[in-house]
Order: structure tokens, then C-alpha cells, then sequence
């Protein structure tokens, strides 16, 4: 009988083959169910299989696991841990699947961070008029103005800019391509840019300082030199000026299903986490509206 090791091989053979895994998902599967080869041997003895494992097993694995990691590393393991017995049943390993009765936790509810217009203003001036800094300039405000993923910027190519229209084209994630206007202070920032480096008809938008296109991480490290310029707020990533964009246009009164489609979500649930930004707002708004706002009412 075939011992946990094998199966788990088995199981990567098959991500790898037949599903076209990553080599970031493989690496993740191969870690997590690793842990749990190693707590089932440490419980079961060195011949364990998939076969001796149960959901009270599996219960007792994940709440060691949950002791040193956040709610989201364990439903990451549970998930692959469902699809490694998922992957057995199908091939008559074992019967039925034991993860199937374990809940996936709730995921920790963190509100993202963004920035206050005020300190969205200042990040964007911080990178002045100087010629070095025309890039960063165009740059950050081509972040904030159109909310993009930091990928999606250095993806961009002359060729996707309209500048007379005030539009990007901007391929996402799952190679979904979608149009996002862009602001006026970033079209003034975009063309006093392309005016300095010349404006070729094609090739990337961003170049780093040898001429090639622009990384994520140069972008962040651009982000983090005029953070560090104004010393406003604590180091932020490039990401929190997607969330900036997404909040102040929710708070600018932006539909949620406009939002959506701006920034590209597939689900308007991924949207929803930025709802909760209009709440203080929204309170204030009640107090001084509401003619019973304060009022108690009356049993």
C-alpha cells in the first residue's frame, strides 16, 4: 500500500501534468501538505496512508497549524489539503473525502488602507517638476488616477495610451483586457513625461533608468522615495494607491458596480471591502440629517 509520501507525489505529478499548475502553487501544495504528512506519521507511524486519515485527525493538524498562523494560511492549507483528497476519491484511493466536513475559517476582516485626499494630494507633489522626476510624477498619478494593479503599469505600452481621449487600455488579470479613463492631472503628468523622453509610437509607457521597461519593484521603490520625501505616513506599497482610488471614488458617491469594473474585479464581492469607507461619512451625514437622529425612542 502505497504510504502519504507517495500519494502526495502522485497528487503534484498530476497539478503538474494534467492541471498546469504554477510553480508558485505547486511549491505552495507541496509545503502544506508536507506539514501534514509529517503530523500524520508523528500520529499514525511512518506507514501511514491516506486511508488512516480522518476529519478528526485532520481537526486536530490544523488547530496546531492555527496556533502560529493567520486565519488565511489555514484555509490556504485546508484548501489544498480538500483537493489532495479530492484527487485520491477520483482515483478509488480512499472512499470519501475527510476534509469535506471541516468548515473553512473565517478570513480576518482587514479593512485595506488608504489615504486621505490630503495625503493623496501630497504623495502626487512630492514628486515635483524636476526633469528626473517627470516619471515618478506621471507615475503616481497614473496609480491613484486609474487604480491600476502595479503589474497593469508596467504593462502599459505607448500604444495604449489616448491621451486626446483620456483613456488607458489595460490588460488585467487572466489577460482581460478592460478601458479606464484617466484623470486630468495624470494626463498633464503623462504627456510632460512623454514630452521629455520623446514619444515613440510604440514600446513600454515606463522605462527604468536603462531604458527598459519599468519593474514592480522599481515601482515601489519609487513610491517609497517620495514617501520617505514628505514623511507624511508610514511606507506604504504601491497597491494602497489602488485602494486609495477605489475608496475616494466611493466616497465621491462612484457606484459599486462602476468601481468593479474599473479596477477590474471579477466579483463584485472583491469590490465590496472598500464599502466600508463611507461609513464614518455616512454617520455623519445621518447625525446631521436625520430629525431623529438622537432621539431615543420611546418603548
Amino acid at each position: 500500500m502505497e504510504g502519504l509520501s507517495d500519494q502526495i507525489r502522485c497528487f503534484c505529478v498530476y497539478l503538474e501534468t494534467e492541471r498546469n499548475a504554477s510553480g508558485h502553487t505547486l511549491a505552495a501544495y507541496r509545503r502544506d501538505l508536507a506539514q501534514l504528512e509529517a503530523f500524520v506519521t508523528g500520529e499514525k507511524g511512518a506507514r501511514a496512508g491516506a486511508a488512516d486519515v480522518d476529519h478528526l485527525l485532520l481537526r486536530r493538524f490544523l488547530a496546531l497549524i492555527a496556533k502560529n498562523v493567520k486565519k488565511s494560511s489555514v484555509g490556504r492549507k485546508l484548501a489544498a489539503i480538500r483537493s489532495f483528497f479530492k484527487f485520491l476519491v477520483r482515483r478509488g484511493v480512499i472512499a470519501r473525502n475527510p476534509a469535506e466536513l471541516i468548515a473553512t475559517p473565517k478570513k480576518e476582516s482587514r479593512l485595506p488602507f488608504h489615504l486621505n485626499i490630503d495625503q493623496a494630494t501630497t504623495l502626487m507633489e512630492a514628486a515635483d517638476d524636476q526633469d528626473w522626476m517627470l516619471r515618478d510624477r506621471a507615475i503616481l498619478e497614473t496609480l491613484y488616477s486609474c487604480g491600476l494593479r502595479v503589474s497593469e503599469l508596467t504593462g502599459l505600452d505607448i500604444a495604449d495610451v489616448d491621451l486626446p481621449g483620456g483613456m488607458l487600455r489595460v490588460l488585467g488579470k487572466g489577460g482581460k483586457e478592460r478601458i479606464v479613463p484617466v484623470g486630468s492631472k495624470a494626463i498633464t503628468a503623462l504627456r510632460a513625461y512623454l514630452a521629455d523622453r520623446g514619444m515613440p509610437s510604440e514600446g513600454a509607457l515606463f522605462l527604468n533608468t536603462r531604458g527598459n521597461r519599468i519593474n514592480r519593484r522599481s515601482v515601489a521603490r519609487i513610491v517609497d522615495a517620495h514617501v520617505l520625501r514628505i514623511a507624511a505616513f508610514k511606507r506604504i506599497s504601491p497597491h494602497v494607491l489602488r485602494h486609495t482610488f477605489a475608496t475616494h471614488m466611493l466616497e465621491g458617491g462612484a457606484d459599486l458596480r462602476a468601481i468593479q469594473e474599473l479596477l477590474g474585479h471579477a466579483s463584485l464581492s472583491t469590490t465590496q471591502k472598500y464599502t466600508h469607507v463611507g461609513i464614518d461619512r455616512l454617520m455623519e451625514v445621518y447625525d446631521k440629517a436625520h430629525p431623529k437622529a438622537h432621539t431615543k425612542s420611546e418603548g
